[in-house]
């Protein structure tokens, strides 16, 4: 006798909720943060190579390519600094109901962007 059971629903069908697709993000921007320490590794080798390895270092992180690179680092950083505050306050017990859980979780968002762009705003200021 064949059961009529329901599927369960496909990635495409399903929408995931902001809290998860935060913990995903997370998660991401933790990977983009090693990889991302790498580069700086780079260049303070390059730094103290001499003028002609710092010169050749700066040439590639002065490119659009390397800013672009620069820019999603910094995002990065910001954004998995206010997650991981975020999560802070979950350890503590504070901030599990979903109204607070998804004001929390934009928040987050938006201010790695603000951060992000103050933080860029200060770095050509100073130029």
């Amino acid at each position: 006798m064949a059961r009529n059971r329901p599927l369960s629903p496909h990635l495409q069908v399903y929408r995931l909720p902001l809290s998860a697709l935060m913990s995903i993000s997370h998660r991401a921007t933790g990977m983009l943060l090693a990889a991302g320490s790498l580069v700086l590794v780079y260049w303070l080798a390059a730094a103290a190579s001499g003028p002609d390895a710092f010169a050749a270092a700066q040439a590639l992180l002065g490119s659009l390519p390397g800013r672009a690179l620069l820019l999603v680092f910094t995002f990065s950083l910001f954004y998995h600094l206010g997650n991981g505050i975020r999560h802070l306050f979950w350890d503590a017990g504070l901030g599990f109901e979903l109204r607070t859980a998804h004001v929390s979780g934009v928040a987050v968002i938006v201010a790695a962007v603000v951060l992000t762009l103050a933080a860029w705003a200060l770095g050509y200021a100073m130029r």
